[in-house]
């Protein structure tokens, strides 16, 4: 197939909203594009895991603890699913590993934030997963196969940490002072980086515009981020909580609310390797990458034992 009939074929397929799949012909932009947002994605939940692993031995509760365990396990099995989606697209995981940790490959900015107590934990749940369940569940719908059947599971696992988040935080309003306290701190500093996860603006992003063409993105970056601000406000006044934002007010003509500037400065920097905790989140991954290798290597050797064996 000549350049000019694989082009037609795909797209062909995006404009019939057919699925395009491993084997399909496709664009090697299509294809490049996909691999640096699904690695990405991948990354984003496994260093994830890092600032909620802080407090496992810390969770009030045995509840709370197998809760949380049952979150970060999650996560894991996020990253894996996301990451075999990659390799569909030619790209190995070792590969994708490596970029991660010669910072060729980013995560979400949101990870490079410390989790300083366990009404940390609330905010996580309740706005980054929640803000992360916005994102997904638009992205059921995205044009290549393997990366939106991966996210139907995701979201329903996602939906449940949301809950858990929610969960912390209307036990907490419901506590002392200090406690009512501690999950209005908590809340005041993860707002605004949990409205960056949405990404820039999208006249500012540079991958936007090949994004809507090949149906990868349904949604605009502001969309988004709409969606999730109007859905969060109404929760957070249920149980007594204040966003941290003096310019938000419901607007009657849009019907949703207008908030204030995000301070795009701190989200170039933290994005960009500055923020409290990028140093700290890449060396763990190292050095946990280089304590499993023997995992891996026995695991190898012993599929090509069995591989001798059957041949």
């Amino acid at each position: 197939m000549n350049s000019t009939d694989l082009v037609t074929s795909f797209e062909r397929k995006i404009d019939a909203e057919d699925k395009i799949e491993p084997r399909d012909a496709m664009p090697e932009k299509y294809r490049l594009h996909l691999i640096r947002q699904i690695s990405q994605h991948a990354h984003s939940e496994v260093i994830g895991m890092q600032p909620e692993g802080n407090w496992l031995s810390r969770a009030p509760s045995l509840r709370a603890k197998q809760i949380l365990l049952a979150k970060i396990q999650d996560e894991g099995g996020h990253g894996l699913y996301l990451y075999s989606a990659a390799e569909t697209l030619g790209i190995s995981r070792d590969e994708m590993i490596r970029q991660l940790h010669e910072g060729k490959a980013r995560y979400s900015n949101i990870f490079n934030y410390p989790t300083l107590t366990w009404a940390d934990i609330g905010a996580i749940g309740w706005l980054v997963d929640g803000a992360a369940i916005v994102n997904q569940v638009a992205l059921q719908r995205t044009s290549y196969g393997p990366y939106a059947r991966a996210m139907f599971r995701i979201c329903k696992e996602e939906s449940f940490h949301q809950r858990q988040g929610y969960e912390i935080m209307a036990n907490m309003m419901k506590g002392t002072v200090a406690q009512r306290e501690m999950a209005q701190d908590a809340m005041n500093r993860w707002w605004w980086p949990s409205l960056t996860m949405f990404g820039p603006h999208d006249s500012d992003s540079p991958h936007s515009g090949d994004a809507f063409r090949w149906k990868i993105k349904r949604k605009s970056n502001d969309e988004l981020r709409q969606k999730f601000i109007d859905k969060t406000v109404q929760q957070a006044e249920v149980i007594g909580l204040t966003i941290p934002d003096a310019q938000l007010k419901w607007n009657e003509e849009k019907q949703g609310y207008d908030h204030g500037e995000i301070n795009w400065e701190e989200f170039k920097r933290v994005i960009n390797g500055d923020g409290p905790c990028n140093r700290q989140r890449i060396e763990h991954h190292k050095k946990c990458h280089e304590e499993g290798r023997w995992v891996r290597e026995a695991a190898e050797a012993y599929q090509r034992k069995i591989q001798s064996i059957n041949n």
